[in-house]
């Protein structure tokens, strides 16, 4: 599975410092409480990737040296530091459920309501890597072309529909994006601008010359940083993950041996 996919693959899959390449290009900001004027592009210009990092704790970075996931985006092999950090968790969550009929849906459920099994299964989370799209609009004010970040929650629940249902009139209607809220209840809308009194004569304007040209799919280039396995270790203990649960160390990309073989399952196993 490659670490980035573009268009109709990435849509309907959709069911630190130093030591890596930094950015060369920049996410088109959107604070929370601002609405954007914007063209839609199509979607070829959507990004899916996975990113790693912990809020205000670890900026969002993707692997230089990516684990190998299956269609499901589930990591099977090629465990990054942060994947194994993850799977420490989801694997002690895991034992919590030895010894329990699985056919026994009451106990189960017991089990996986139970403050033990959510604590370790949010600190797996917390590690893993997440689903992000990078989508590319023109934006009506300035007439240029951006990419906008987005959570894979804020895409699949409004932006994927929204997209796929006004994609044939991307060069007849304007629309609005707006962010509310924060944190975890931070929510994005994207609505059409029905009426054209609402966009300035600039706006018409950057929206007439942007209709039947190509968005530049360069503007994906160098948008994330690439963090290589030394620098996701140190991300790791600004984190406050003990690295010595998984064979770690400050200097060591990797565990002693080299062998990925004890992470082989993947958390694809663990409903999480």
């Amino acid at each position: 599975m490659s670490q980035f996919k573009f268009g109709m693959e990435a849509i309907e899959e959709s069911n630190g410092s130093g030591g890596g390449n930094g950015p060369k290009s920049d996410f088109a900001k959107l604070p929370s409480g601002t609405t954007l004027k914007v063209k839609l592009t199509g979607l070829d210009n959507v990004m899916r990737y996975f990113g790693y990092g912990v809020f205000k704790r670890v900026n969002t970075f993707i692997a230089a040296n990516p684990s190998t996931r299956n269609d499901k985006g589930f990591v099977e092999d090629n465990h990054t530091p942060w994947d194994k950090a993850a799977q420490y968790y989801y694997d002690k969550a895991s034992k919590l459920l030895e010894g329990v009929d699985k056919d026994d849906k009451e106990a189960v459920k017991a089990i996986k309501d139970s403050k033990p099994y959510k604590d370790l299964a949010s600190e797996g989370y917390k590690y893993s890597g997440k689903k992000r799209y990078a989508i590319g609009f023109i934006d009506l004010e300035t007439g240029k072309e951006i990419v906008l970040d987005f959570t894979g929650k804020q895409f699949d629940d409004v932006l994927k529909p929204a997209l796929v249902k006004y994609d044939n009139k991307k060069d007849k209607i304007a629309f609005e994006i707006e962010k509310t809220g924060a944190g975890t209840n931070t929510k994005i809308m994207l609505t059409p601008v029905i009426d054209d009194d609402d966009l300035t004569d600039k706006e018409k304007a950057s929206f007439e010359k942007s209709v039947g040209k190509e968005f530049n799919k360069a503007n994906f280039e160098g948008l994330l940083f690439e963090a290589d396995e030394k620098t996701q270790t140190e991300n790791l203990v600004a984190a406050g993950f003990d690295i010595t649960l998984i064979g770690l160390s400050i200097g060591a990309g990797g565990n002693e041996n080299g062998n990925d073989s004890e992470f082989a399952n993947g958390n694809e196993q663990y409903d999480f």
